[in-house]
Formats: structure tokens, sequence, C-alpha cells
């Protein structure tokens, strides 16, 4: 059985290459293992929660698609797709709005931090705060529900929302009576790379540090590398490999052999600018294919176009279906098969005889017998436990009527142990017997069910 896997990428920026060491790598690593079925999707939805400059958007999604292409993520094996291309996530996104409490909403981390900032600040808390960073954890469970994934791959910053997710799949299939969402797992990859950057904080656009994994060229990389913070050790003095941010970037990209030369170096003197030319021409070998591939895919984006296109088609041949049995769940359904039972006559099935049972003015229990034409045949006794009259009737069904309806001064009685527990209706003696032979009849049809 394959397990299905699910990473979003959100398309407002440019990859770099702590990104890529610690997420775009190991991510088509697993997709390549048998047994796993991989969705890949590109989060252009999420990015307008986060950017409100079209062109930025526009031009990181082409630069996304042609980085995981370009690195090696195999589209013919995956599912690789952009989010805005598939209309029944957003769909399923109101769906799951309408059965997510507030309240949860109300602890996600990012509403929270943006609150906190506020009230810093003087502000009113939801100062600046969209329904899009707020219900932000409902679009994201919604990207994994509609696949139902079972396992999903995040940072730790991103476990809350995984199990938001959970809560939110979890409360839908309780009030609509079935299991329809698989609840997802969260995966933390412990041994995930996280770069430092240029300065030595961990790489991040937001601190200015990264170094570019396409964009610039050769050129851009080398600049970037020669820019690395070291300490003021001089060429011929040891040096401190493992406190090194240079050497921690080297050997994520290095074989266990490459890596233990480099610091050998490094501990016997290497100069920090032959380090950093070292460091320089190991990644350019090992980025310059796929950076070749890379603009050329940023040359022809018609070729990335078709490729997202065929991943949308193969992505809703799942959630076209799926978006209709959730919508008929809810009540969402074709007028004519949701006609009501008032408006839609129904042929009346033949009614034949039947017990009915029915509580007394007093509070006690007592049941009839009644023919298919709705005579009465039969009155109980009176019972103070319903589950004594229920129990009498199942016995009168399973006795011979002949043995069990015994004609008496009052017309007949039904006898069980040899106590009558119900006897005919008043008016039903007759000489003829007729009625008696009416009850057994309807006792008899009862018994044959």
């Amino acid at each position: 059985m394959n397990i299905r896997v699910l990473t979003g990428i959100t398309t407002s920026g440019t990859p770099h290459l702590g990104n890529y060491a610690g997420a775009i790598r190991p991510a088509v690593q697993a997709s390549a293992q048998p047994g796993v079925d991989a969705f890949f999707f590109m989060a252009d939805y999420h990015a307008l929660i986060k950017c409100d400059d079209p062109a930025r958007v526009a031009r990181s999604r082409l630069e996304i698609a042609a980085t995981w292409l370009a690195v090696g993520l195999d589209h013919e094996r995956v599912t690789f797709y952009r989010q805005s291309d598939i209309p029944e996530i957003p769909e399923l996104t109101w769906l799951l709005n309408c059965v997510t409490a507030k309240g949860l909403m109300n602890r996600a981390h990012a509403y929270k931090a943006s609150v906190d900032q506020n009230t810093e600040k003087g502000l009113e808390p939801d100062d600046g705060v969209t329904m899009g960073l707020f219900s932000y954890p409902v679009l994201m469970a919604a990207d994994i529900v509609m696949f139902n994934a079972n396992k999903v791959p995040v940072g730790r910053d991103q476990i809350q929302h995984l199990e938001m997710a959970r809560d939110i799949a979890q409360r839908f299939n309780h009030l609509y009576g079935r299991d329809y969402f698989t609840l997802p797992e969260v995966v933390i990859e412990e041994d995930v790379a996280t770069l430092p950057g240029l300065d030595g904080r961990k790489m991040s656009k937001s601190y200015n540090n990264t170094i570019p994994l396409f964009e610039g060229g050769a050129s851009a990389l080398r600049a970037a590398v020669m820019r690395i913070v070291t300490d003021s050790r001089a060429p011929g003095a040891p040096k401190d490999a493992e406190n090194s941010h240079l050497y921690t970037i080297y050997r994520a990209f290095a074989t266990h052999e490459q890596a233990a030369a480099l610091r050998k170096q490094l501990e016997e003197g290497m100069g920090w600018g032959e380090a950093k030319q070292a460091l320089y021409d190991h990644l350019e070998n090992l980025l310059a294919p796929m950076r070749e591939k890379y603009f050329d895919l940023i040359a022809n984006p018609g070729r990335i176009e078709d490729i997202l296109q065929a991943g949308a088609a193969k992505a809703r041949k799942l959630a076209t279906p799926f978006m209709q049995e959730l919508r008929q769940a809810v009540g969402l359904r074709n007028l004519q098969a949701a006609q009501a039972p008032s408006a839609q006559p129904k042929k009346e099935k033949g009614k034949g005889a039947r017990f009915v049972s029915f509580r007394d003015d007093d509070g006690s229990f007592r049941f009839r017998l009644l023919g298919a034409d709705g005579e009465e045949l039969l009155l109980s006794q009176r019972f103070a436990d319903p589950k004594e009259a229920g129990a009498l009737m199942r016995r009168l069904q399973s006795e011979p009527a002949e043995t069990v309806l015994q004609a008496d001064g009052q017309g007949y009685s039904a006898m069980i142990d040899g106590v009558a527990v119900a006897t005919a209706p008043a008016g039903a003696q007759d000489g003829s017997g007729a009625s008696l032979v009416r009850a057994r009849a309807a006792l008899s049809s009862l018994s044959q069910e």
C-alpha cells in the first residue's frame, strides 16, 4: 500500500541555497522512494496572504516551478500542481470554514503574533490582520485533506497547523457521520540541514544573508561565498572547522570523505580565502548542471505551464469526484435527488396486520393488535415497564395463534404462560367467532414475517 505524502511550497520568493538543503533536496529524494505517492503543490493562494505585489507572485511561481523541476523532481512520477489550478480546494476551504470554531483560529501562532505585535505598538489588536492571515490554517487543512495525505513533512513552526488540520477534519467527519477525511500525520525531518547564512545566523531572506541557488549564475554564487564571515586567523594558523559557518555549508553538500578532507586542511592552517574558493568550486560543480536546466526552463515557460496543467488534471481526477461526494454529504445535492419525501409522492406500501404500542393516560404502557384494515383485534393489559410490553408482543408473534388466542366468556384473550396478557376489545364478542378468526389470522400473518 502506498503512503501519500504531500508537500506545499509558498510562491513568495526566489529559492536560495538554504531552501535547497533544508526542504527541496530531501523532498525530491523522498519522492523517489518505493511505496510513496508524492504530491507537490505550489501554494500560490497562500502567497497572497504574505505578498500584495502581483509581479513578484507571478515571477516566484515561475522561478519555484523551474527550480523544483531543475533539481530533479520527476513530474511523471509525482503529482505536481499549482494550488490555484484546483478549484475544489477553495470550495473545500469554505466547507471546512463552516465547521471550524473561531476559537481554534484565535489560537493560531501567526494570528497571535500579529496581535501581540499590535499590542506592543499600542494599536488595535486586529490592526492589519486580514481574513487570509486569520483563516490561513483552514486553507492549509483543505490542501491536505483534499487528497487525504497520510504524511505531511513540515518544519517545527508548522506543527500547530497540522494539528489544526486534524481537528478540523475530525470535526467534519463527526458532524457528517463518516470518515471522509484521513487524519494526516506530521513528519518532522530531524536531520534536515539548517544552513547558516553569510553572517552565521540561519540563512533567510529576512536577514539578507542568503547564497543564491541559481539566480545570478556563477558570478553571483562566487560573490556570495566570498562574503561569508570568518574569524581573523591568518593563513597558516589552525582553524576551528567545527565552529566555522563556511565548513558547515560545505559539509551539507559534501560526502563524508570530502568533508573530512577539508576539515583536515583547515586544522592544518588552510587560509580562509583558499577555503572559500574550495567551497565555491564544490558548489559550482554541483549546481552548474541544474542551473543550466533552470535557465532553460525559465526561457521556456510554456514547458512549465504544460507540466503544471498536466499535474492539475491528474490532481483533479481525484479532487472532482471527492468534492462531489462532499457536496452530497453536506446537502448541496441535485434538486431532483434531494426532493423532500413530502414533495415526491411515494407508492404506498400495502399495510398488513401490526402491533401498535402506546402510553395510556395513567402512564402505563399498552399495545394493540390491528388488522390490515385498521380494525382493533386485541388490547393489552397495562404494564409499568415498556420492555415487558415489547417482550410480550414478540412472544405473541412467536407462538401458534390457535394456541395463544383462546375463546372465553368475554370473547377471547391472548394467553402467555397461563396469564391473559391481552383481551378482545369491547364489542368483539359475537356468536359466530368471526372476530377470533380474524385475530388469529392477523397474528399468524405476523409470525410469518
